[in-house]
């Protein structure tokens, strides 16, 4: 990611609270304080509200940190419009600290504890328990609270982070407030784009309360959304005289002859993503199956791989789609490495290491050139990583990657990218339709094919990831990986003209 946007990234907690302070303390050179944080806070959730739905009852649940000073923030908004609000606070005004106490004496109405009765006949109901600062299980009355209320009839919105979520992983503690919309600050957190913490967030809202960039820049974030714009200036479109041969020759790895299907997606998406050359490598067969089906792909004979490698021309190579768990995969795999040839492992090539992946890790760390993809989806990361299991997918991502020494595409709903030296993105425009048979296939020639031109890995596997997911996206209901290539140049216009 050679051109990273800090408008675009993704703030652990620790950053969140940092940039707080920082802000905070110029504030106070100016003869303002936090509590003016606060309200701007709490005011963008009111104007949230009161764009987007009617209403005239609100129940504000407040918690005894800073979200529930922001609760009374818009509690006391609410009440300026117009509504009819009832608030319910997590212990006592008197137990409250700092800006929380400041903005809760200035609520002029009653404060009731947490009951579950509190949500009948509610039209709106505003989570504002814990935001981010939570690290337990959620229990007892809060628990009984929440689970009332996911179950009500109102409109819900969540401060920062719905309550019972982990903002730095998405992990949901016991239970977690079920938002239609959150409304988050500055920037938005790990827990709004991984599952399962996303699929409580509903409609994630950024709102700008006054953090600068230059506050961002400070605090040093290492996580962004996975962006168009943090790795278009590096994409590699083809300028005016140039030819096949400056695009690079990229190489798939087929199955035996009843699974060939595999490489042919992952050959036709190398192609259409820019490879000036394609081959697929064959089992003898095989041969036949590919020649009947394929035109603008070069097929090679998969005994003559050993040789080929030693083509410098041949510059990329994707092996796994349908490969085949044995040990001409594993071979295949290591004499690749071995090679310094560019290599995208997918599938098999990975799967085919469950047993020993150190040595997997040492080909790919003891090579001097050759850039290395591994692109696992939570099944083949649990084989050859087992022992990152119990991480969050971040941490985990971030490990795998510095051990092994590859870029690492943990794939999913929520896919992370992640570079040995921390660097990490999180994509999160992939759709339902897009967990179909195949696609991964497609996705794993779509970097064969930048690496080949030449593309650095780590931009080469977010633009992928990236280019899979709007294509999913433009295709829409009914999406099969057949489907996939063809939309890929209509994306790469798109990418093309935001520059």
């Amino acid at each position: 990611m050679n051109n990273r946007d800090t408008k675009n990234s993704v703030l652990s907690v620790a950053q969140m609270a940092a940039a707080d302070q920082i802000t905070i303390a110029e504030l106070k050179k100016r003869g303002k304080s936090g509590a003016d944080l606060m309200e701007e806070a709490g005011l963008s959730v009111v104007r949230e509200i009161t764009a987007n739905f009617q209403g005239t009852n609100a129940l504000i649940l407040c918690g005894p940190g800073n979200n529930g000073g922001d609760g009374f923030v818009i509690a006391r908004h609410l009440k300026e419009y117009g509504w009819q609000v009832e608030v319910a606070l997590l212990g006592e005004i008197d137990k409250l600290q700092g800006d929380a106490y400041h903005m809760a004496t200035l609520w002029d109405g009653q404060t009731k504890p947490f009951d579950p009765d509190l949500i009948d006949h509610q039209d709106l109901i505003v989570d504002a328990i814990f935001g981010t600062g939570l690290s337990k299980e959620i229990s007892g009355n809060v628990k009984d609270v929440i689970e009332k209320a996911n179950g009500a009839d109102a409109y819900r919105v969540a401060v920062d982070i719905p309550s019972g979520i982990k903002g730095d992983t998405g992990e949901v503690l016991g239970i977690a407030f079920k938002a239609d919309r959150t409304v988050t600050f500055c920037r938005q957190k790990p827990a709004h784009l991984l599952y399962p913490g996303k699929r409580c967030c509903g409609n994630v809202i950024v709102a700008d309360i006054g953090i600068s960039d230059r506050v961002i820049e400070q605090v040093e974030p290492d996580i962004y959304l996975n962006r168009a714009v943090n790795w278009r200036n590096s994409m590699p479109f083809p300028e005016s005289d140039s030819h096949k041969y400056d695009r690079g020759h990229a190489v798939v790895v087929s199955g035996d002859m009843i699974h060939t299907g595999a490489s042919r997606l992952a050959a036709v998406a190398a192609l259409r993503v820019g490879a000036g050359l394609l081959s697929i490598s064959s089992p003898q067969d095989a041969l036949q199956t590919h020649a009947s089906h394929l035109t603008a792909v070069m097929i090679r004979r998969r005994d003559q791989l050993v040789s080929d490698l030693q083509d410098q021309r041949l510059n990329s190579w994707c092996i796994g789609p349908a490969a085949g768990i044995n040990q001409d995969t594993r071979e295949a795999v290591l004499n690749i490495l071995n090679a310094g040839k560019n290599a995208v492992l997918d599938a098999d090539a990975l799967s085919v290491f469950e047993d020993g992946p150190l040595e997997l890790f040492e080909a790919i760390n003891a090579r001097k050139k050759g850039k290395c993809v591994l692109t696992p989806h939570a099944g083949e990361f649990a084989r050859i990583f087992p022992y990152l299991m119990k991480l969050d997918k971040i941490t985990a991502a971030r490990n795998a990657a510095k051990l092994s020494g590859a870029i690492v595409i943990y794939k999913g709903a929520d896919t992370v990218v992640a570079a040995p030296d921390g660097r990490v993105a999180i994509s999160d425009n992939a759709p339902a339709t897009l967990a179909t048979a195949g696609s991964g296939d497609v996705l794993a020639g779509m970097i064969c094919g930048l690496l080949a031109q030449k593309m650095d890995s780590f931009d080469a596997a977010c633009a992928s990831v990236w280019i899979h997911g709007e294509c999913a996206l433009e295709f829409g209901a009914g999406l099969i990986s057949e489907d996939l290539p063809k939309l890929i140049p209509r994306v790469l216009k798109r990418i093309k003209q935001m520059a």
